[in-house]
């Protein structure tokens, strides 16, 4: 596989683990929780741009 694809990949990924983490934080009312789902949502966005970059740089 290639890193472009891996990253997208992974990417989607942590995006999908992010909000699964986001509303379990909500629904439990625990705030560090959610703060950690969307600090992996973010992750998870930048991942799969980095994929995308790489894609278009041809890597």
């Amino acid at each position: 596989m290639k890193s472009s694809t891996q990253d997208n990949a992974q990417g989607t990924w942590h995006q999908v683990k992010g909000k699964v983490k986001e509303i379990a934080g909500k629904v439990a009312r625990n705030p560090t929780l959610e703060a950690k789902g969307r600090v992996e949502g973010k992750t998870g966005k930048l991942q799969g741009l980095i994929g995308r970059i790489k894609k278009t740089v041809g890597k």
